[in-house]
């Protein structure tokens, strides 16, 4: 990258929706972008789609840009001296560029009205043509066009497209070239007086300044025409990068059927932030270490280079994304999670809302004993339950087998009547009760532990047993919305479930 031509990138959606995978990946190469290379990230919305477009969504890709981290340094909630960063603050300046498009008669005024243009494409069709604006009226004389504008003909705003080539060098594609006959004259302002993405997009992008635009390949087809703009314009274009397709496990365009897409659902479900950058980034784009898989996002901008983006279509694998997020899971510590935990413990009923010293301490351990089991964090109050019992209906079969046997019927019992005569049980005084109930049944090994942990748990397999008895007597004493039962009345109330 040059270093006297900084680089400025945007990021511009469209508030119609929720923010998904796609656009959301095309934000993260902006920002490792400018990041890697210490340049401006910008955030503008394009919102002329005044059917679809609401504040509502504006709202929602603010605040799920800002979970992300993908931090913006100029447009909406930000400023800047580019903006305003909303287009439909912006139509005093597409109207003056437009104007002196058509003062240079670089574009001209068109008047053929929908119905017109819709027999001609349904001709093209028939005869196998690509549809394509024909040119009807390039070549009406001025004192004709100054006629019709008088008495009030409706009429678009069309750029005369000059014939022979028109390419630009894509950073990921390569040279792309078309002739322009096939752009035809494109439309920059409708009749209803409302300018076109096409327009908008490179009055903003030259105003702004942007260096590099990175979008989806979807936009591939745009680019032609934007750059005989910029030409019109007397303008030279921003380098452009457009990003591969990403597709579903079998093979077809992502979508809702793939299951969850847009970041709204994924944090609802309790995917970390960490987690989706690093896997989002790796949709298209290799580090230079091969096989590198788990990435901070610092260490993803600190590597990031426009060079090894791909030109494949990217797979999306949800599978291979929880088994990141439980990645990213297991390397945090609880009281980390906690707080993105809490709103799901709270809905569960098994925490409070508001923060609490002790409360906070004993739930960041409880998580640390129960993460390895979730692929998201809204799966850890089930896993959670393992400290509040099973209700008699709970029991698995794996437990009831253990505890209907006379031998784990027996550890079980001496094992209870120990816990009924401690006090406060901490891990050592667990191992010696453990010892003392091995020492008086003689059993040892699955035989000795299989009934002991039917009886605390009423399952027949879960978390370490050294450090489950201490939290369930701990929780036992704080002052939950949902009461955490005494390791000792747990056990007796699932023995005599049984």
């Amino acid at each position: 990258m040059n270093p006297d031509h900084p680089i400025r990138v945007r990021f511009a959606p469209s508030p119609t929706g929720f923010l998904h995978v796609g656009n959301v990946r095309t934000a993260l190469f902006n920002w490792l972008l400018a990041g890697r290379h210490g340049g401006t990230f910008l955030l503008r919305v394009e919102d002329t789609d005044a059917e679809r477009s609401e504040p509502r969504y504006e709202r929602q890709l603010v605040e799920d840009l800002a979970w992300l981290g993908l931090d913006w340094s100029e447009g909406i909630d930000r400023g800047g001296e580019y903006g305003p960063y909303r287009q439909t603050d912006r139509y005093d300046l597409y109207r003056r560029y437009a104007a002196r498009l058509l003062a240079e008669d670089r574009a001209y005024r068109c008047f053929c009205s929908a119905e017109e243009l819709e027999e001609a494409r349904r001709l093209q069709l028939e005869r196998r043509e690509t549809p394509r604006y024909g040119g009807k009226c390039r070549h009406i004389p001025p004192d004709e066009v100054r006629e019709r504008v008088d008495r009030g003909d409706p009429y678009t705003l069309r750029l005369r497209v000059r014939p022979g080539i028109v390419g630009f060098d894509d950073l990921v594609f390569g040279r792309i070239e078309i002739e322009t006959v096939q752009v035809s004259d494109p439309v920059l302002v409708r009749s209803d007086g409302s300018p076109t993405y096409n327009f908008c997009c490179v009055v903003d992008d030259l105003l702004m300044r942007i260096s590099h635009v990175v979008r989806g390949d979807g936009h591939l087809s745009n680019t032609h025409r934007q750059v005989l703009i910029y030409e019109a314009l007397a303008a030279e274009p921003p380098r452009f990068a457009h990003l591969s397709t990403i597709l579903g496990p079998d093979g077809q365009k992502l979508s809702k059927r793939h299951g969850a897409t847009s970041i709204e659902e994924f944090r609802r479900r309790g995917y970390l932030p960490e987690a989706l950058i690093n896997y989002l980034a790796l949709l298209g784009w290799s580090p230079p270490v091969d096989g590198q898989e788990i990435l901070a996002p610092a260490e993803i901008r600190e590597q990031f280079d426009l060079a090894r983006v791909q030109k494949s279509p990217a797979i999306f694998d949800p599978a291979k994304l929880d088994w990141m997020n439980r990645t990213w899971i297991n390397r945090t510590p609880g009281a980390d999670l906690l707080p993105r935990a809490r709103p799901f413990f709270t809905a569960a009923g098994l925490l409070p809302a508001e923060p609490s010293p002790a409360i906070d301490a004993w739930a960041g351990r409880v998580i640390d004993l129960v993460k390895t089991h979730v692929d998201h964090l809204d799966q850890l109050p089930e896993e959670a339950g393992v400290l509040y019992g099973p209700d008699p209906a709970g029991i698995d079969p794996d437990a009831r087998a253990a505890l209907s046997t006379p031998e784990g019927r027996e550890v079980a019992l001496d094992f209870v009547r120990r816990l009924e005569e401690e006090g406060a049980l901490g891990a050592d005084s667990y191992r010696r009760i453990v010892g003392e109930v091995k020492a008086a049944t003689g059993r040892k090994g699955r035989h000795l532990y299989h009934p002991i942990r039917a009886a605390l748990t009423g399952r027949g397999s879960g978390p370490d047993l050294e450090t489950l008895v201490p939290l369930c007597d701990e929780g036992a004493r704080l002052p939950l919305p949902r009461p955490v039962p005494p390791p000792a009345a747990r056990a007796r109330r699932i023995l005599e479930a049984v």
